[in-house]
């Protein structure tokens, strides 16, 4: 069931809200509320994305977006039990609402239950201070969606607060859970490790962050023309461990004394990267370490960063 509503109020939406539940019998056990500030220019990928996540997590999702009217007013669409078994409310912010968008969100949280706010583009920084941000127990950026992914993935580590997360730790999910698994295999010592990217790719600058904090040597991130993440190699006595995918979607596993394999490593669309997300609601201690990590040791470049 999908609802319009023009010139309208938070108390409006959430009666509308009850209306729309009572209608189409939607259940009430909702686990979250997810809150979305998103630019005009990818609303479309966005709701999509809520949409798929909303099918996973069924939750009260709130997309908040600026409108183009220079009146100033609020306009609202209602998703409940049309796409998803939670509610997408989509909000529109026209003139002065656009700088007030926290006490209208504040008004449509769920009763009881965690809040999570999510930018998928540009974020306020720091985002714990952020008036949307203080309204949530754990905040997702992504990096990856900024105009400077390094400088800023840099900003966050620096500036980071508990229940602060970010999704280019979650595009790296497939790419460490391959590594450790090569290293429960070839259970060799590394002595040295090297991450080669796109020279603006802040995934491949992490992953050099993650593999310096966990194994305790160093690691240099070396800037290419990608796509994404190309190659990851472990150096060992007995010869490196490498890891390379140059199509961003196939990649070979090479190791001391065993073939080298062929392993779907694709890069993963937004929609998967929050559905995955939002599948934990505690902060994630290994990314807290890592961005730490990053903080104190990870220098970007154009060309390399090294501990």
């Amino acid at each position: 069931m999908i609802t319009t509503l023009k010139g309208t109020t938070a108390r409006d939406i959430q009666n509308a809200i009850m209306r729309a539940r009572q209608n189409v019998g939607v259940a009430s056990g909702l686990v979250f509320t997810l809150l979305v500030v998103a630019p005009a220019s990818d609303y479309d990928e966005v709701f999509d994305a809520c949409v798929e996540a909303g099918r996973e997590h069924p939750s009260r999702i709130i997309l908040a977006t600026d409108g183009s009217a220079r009146t100033t007013r609020l306009d609202a669409e209602l998703h409940v039990g049309d796409e998803v078994p939670g509610e997408i409310v989509a909000l529109r912010f026209h003139g002065e609402l656009r700088d007030h968008k926290a006490s209208t969100l504040l008004a449509l949280l769920l009763p009881d239950s965690p809040v999570i706010a999510w930018w998928p583009r540009e974020a306020p920084e720091p985002v714990a201070s952020d008036p949307v941000g203080a309204l949530a127990t754990r905040r997702i950026t992504d990096g990856m969606g900024c105009a400077d992914p390094l400088t800023r993935l840099l900003e966050r580590a620096q500036g980071l607060a508990p229940g602060d997360t970010d999704l280019t730790w979650t595009r790296l999910t497939p790419w460490r859970a391959m590594l450790a698994s090569a290293l429960d295999i070839h259970q060799l010592p590394v002595t040295a490790a090297s991450v080669h990217a796109a020279d603006d790719n802040a995934a491949g600058l992490l992953l050099a962050s993650w593999l310096g904090s966990r194994l305790g040597i160093e690691a240099s991130f070396t800037g290419n023309a990608g796509p994404g993440i190309t190659k990851v190699t472990l150096t060992t006595a007995e010869g490196d461990i490498s890891l390379t995918r140059t199509d961003g979607r196939m990649a070979t596993l090479a190791a001391p004394g065993a073939p080298t394999r062929a392993v779907a490593l694709r890069r993963r669309e937004m929609s998967a990267l929050i559905t995955e997300e939002l599948r934990r609601l505690d902060s994630d201690q290994v990314f807290l370490a890592t961005m730490n990590h990053l903080a104190a040791t990870m220098m970007p470049g154009p060309d390399a960063a090294k501990e």
